[in-house]
């Protein structure tokens, strides 16, 4: 049965952003809700349960606890929701998971922060970041000077799904699109997002001195996970794409 059952104490959160961090390409997405869990100290709130989830227990090193692997955590100082997930989303489970978690963050009247890596060649240019969004998003990102994609584009995966149902049922979502490493983890495209996309939509400071100066030490740990990643499916995979690939 899908359900997002609480781990600690409700609250009462007035209209709060959710940050979404499924692994796609780069990690970006990942890497950057994992950092904003720990720079912001946000509690463990809840457990997800949608059909289609690997059943599975997550355990870190140096803890004892294992949890499920997709997780809800707060921050009620800053109104914030981060979804963090550690593991890959099997395409066959994509939408099912998209309406489970979409009815969900409608039902916590959340606005949505959805996070894409758009994979790209660069040589030390900084990433580029772009966004797009559903229902009346688009003010938000005309507030926080976030560019429009110079050129059509679809997302995949279950970050794509996510838009998709909030398309649909047109409910207001963002979507933030970071230029990328196609193959390795990106933890510079990350401190972009977090840095010039969530910090502004979500009037938050957020040191990301770790991101840059641990680069190296982030890109091996979670170099595992981005094989997973580049050996599925495309659409199984949280990616920007240029529309023409599709055409």
């Amino acid at each position: 049965m899908a359900e997002v059952r609480l781990q600690g104490p409700d609250v009462d959160l007035e209209n709060p952003m959710l940050v979404e961090g499924f692994p796609g390409v780069g990690l970006v997405g990942k890497i950057a809700t994992d950092h904003l869990v720990d720079e912001l100290e946000m509690r463990y709130y809840a457990s997800v349960h949608c059909e289609g989830l690997a059943k599975v227990g997550v355990y870190r090193g140096g803890d004892r606890t294992a949890r499920p692997p997709v997780r809800l955590y707060v921050s009620e100082e800053h109104g914030l929701l981060a979804l963090q997930s550690d593991v890959p989303i099997a395409s066959a489970a994509v939408e099912r998971v998209a309406d489970c978690l979409t009815g969900w963050i409608v039902s916590q009247g959340a606005t949505p922060i959805y996070l894409s890596g758009l994979p790209a060649e660069r040589d030390d240019d900084r990433p580029t970041l772009y966004g797009v969004a559903t229902g009346d998003g688009g003010d938000r990102l005309e507030a926080g000077e976030i560019s429009i994609p110079p050129e059509d584009g679809i997302i995949t995966g279950p970050t794509g799904a996510l838009i998709n149902a909030a398309a649909r049922e047109d409910h207001d979502s963002l979507a933030l699109v970071v230029q990328c490493d196609p193959q390795f983890p990106d933890p510079e495209a990350a401190s972009v997002l977090l840095e010039d996309g969530i910090g502004p939509l979500a009037d938050l400071e957020v040191d990301v001195g770790d991101l840059i100066d641990h680069a190296e030490e982030i890109r091996t740990k979670r170099e595992q996970l981005a094989q997973q990643m580049q050996a599925i499916d495309r659409d199984e995979s949280s990616q920007a794409q240029p529309l023409r690939m599709y055409q």
